[in-house]
């Protein structure tokens, strides 16, 4: 595609060629303990700087290493579900973990590879990757080295972030593997599976959806964080005064509840987006504080508004917030103005989101949003979907455009969907057990 930025193919061998580094001529030992280091994965440090002097984010100091510490996503990791069961057993499957950005996944694989380890007393090796910065290649030799550390008893787990960006035959790398049992993997991903992943990888995993957290559990989260880094929560109404004593007992920083509450609603249910506005927000009143000599350690609203942007921006995939601007698309089309949906349809490709998922989206409007009004925009939107599976973009988005218009200005009824609606709701508040089917309408 040549809007895209050219991906190599796997088993091509500029892949190959391109990800190998350069070579140095160091000594024989040396050399062999690099090796030795490099080779054992281990989860925690992986992801943290190497030397204990530099600097370490909040969202890496705050990164929980067993399950009473972790926050939301009751309905998976709660008491009576699978997946506790599971781990308190010891028993750990290949899985993936799917929900959007900043919700857990990462922190709940890191509980799981703390827990592997205490439990076969260090005996696991644990490799951490990113499917957007490996290959096949580095999965291959995974597998040599998990071959060889079984032959002694030795578990691996293979930690796959990100791993809808393989692509549906890299992804069969991991099939007879997973199948055979010589590593378990665990993949977290902000993409649907059941569009991004191959069926037969699906199969061999259980699928685990994780929830946005909600503005309580960022607000437990950022109370711990502000504890963890020496800061101290006050009142809005609290006398200044009282502030200035509590300067004195070694705190770094004074943020009022309002302010956390505000920042806990604002990041949408992210906890990476909240600690990194936070984090940012205390280095720079620090280093406000060293330029003006003055003692003002107290972080108000704005300090906090200056730096989400900055939070924002740190946090992957966030710059271009592809679910807002569906969501901005849906509803202008819903509103019937046809240049506003064709700006934010453009904004949506120049995104490079995929055009058959904008598709499907725009097959999901044409039923609820237009339904019996036009029947036919269910018939348009389907080809468009059709013609975008068999020429790809930059090509079908002409499609896309013609699509988006005509849903703009097509009549509005949503009928079919209220009506919908108020018969699922009729179920789930249905007391008792649900009607029979009559005599005369059921199966001769």
């Amino acid at each position: 595609m040549e809007a895209r930025t050219k991906r190599s193919f796997p088993f091509d061998e500029d892949f190959v060629t391109n990800i190998q580094v350069k070579k140095f001529k160091l000594p024989t030992n040396q050399v062999l303990s690099n090796m030795n280091r490099t080779s054992e994965h281990n989860f925690i440090k992986h992801s943290k700087p190497q030397s204990s002097e530099k600097y370490v984010s909040l969202v890496e100091k705050m990164r929980p290493t067993n399950i009473t510490n972790y926050i939301g996503q009751k309905q998976i990791i709660g008491p009576e579900t699978v997946l506790s069961y599971l781990l308190e057993r010891g028993e750990i499957p290949s899985m993936i973990f799917w929900g959007p950005h900043g919700c857990g996944k990462t922190s709940l694989a890191n509980i799981i590879a703390c827990l592997s380890k205490e439990l076969t007393n260090d005996n696991v090796y644990i490799v951490n990757l990113s499917a957007a910065s490996s290959g096949v290649k580095d999965i291959r030799d995974i597998v040599a080295t998990a071959n060889n550390k079984s032959k002694f008893g030795c578990k691996t787990i293979v930690f796959m972030d990100e791993i809808h960006c393989f692509n549906k035959l890299q992804q069969d790398i991991f099939l007879p593997h997973v199948e055979a049992g010589i590593f378990t993997l665990i993949g977290c991903t902000t993409e649907n599976p059941s569009y991004s992943l191959n069926p037969a990888l699906l199969s061999r995993c259980r699928v685990f959806v994780l929830k946005k957290l909600t503005e309580h559990d960022i607000t437990k989260i950022l109370l711990k964080a502000i504890e963890c880094i020496n800061g101290n929560m006050f009142d809005a109404q609290e006398n200044r005064e009282q502030l200035k004593f509590l300067s004195n007992l070694n705190i770094k920083f004074h943020i009022d509840n309002n302010t956390i509450q505000w920042l806990a609603e604002a990041c949408d249910g992210d906890a990476r987006v909240a600690l990194n506005t936070l984090d940012l927000a205390t280095l720079a009143k620090q280093a406000d504080g060293l330029k003006t000599s003055r003692n003002n350690n107290i972080i108000t609203l704005e300090d906090i508004k200056d730096n989400l942007i900055k939070a924002h921006m740190l946090s992957e995939k966030e710059t271009s917030q592809s679910h807002h601007m569906y969501s901005a698309l849906h509803k202008s089309i819903r509103a019937g103005k046809a240049n506003a949906s064709l700006y934010w349809m453009a904004r949506i490709m120049a995104a490079k989101e995929d055009p058959v998922n904008i598709a499907r989206r725009l097959v999901r409007i044409s039923s609820e949003d237009i339904g019996l009004a036009d029947p036919d925009a269910l018939g348009v939107a389907v080809h468009t979907m059709h013609g975008c599976q068999m020429i790809g973009m930059p090509e079908c988005d002409v499609l896309l455009g013609q699509c988006t218009v005509y849903l703009a200005r097509a009549p509005k009824s949503r009928s079919v969907y209220n009506a919908l609606k108020a018969a699922e709701k009729t179920i789930l508040e249905h007391e008792g057990s649900q009607p029979i089917v009559p005599l005369h309408m059921r199966c001769n």
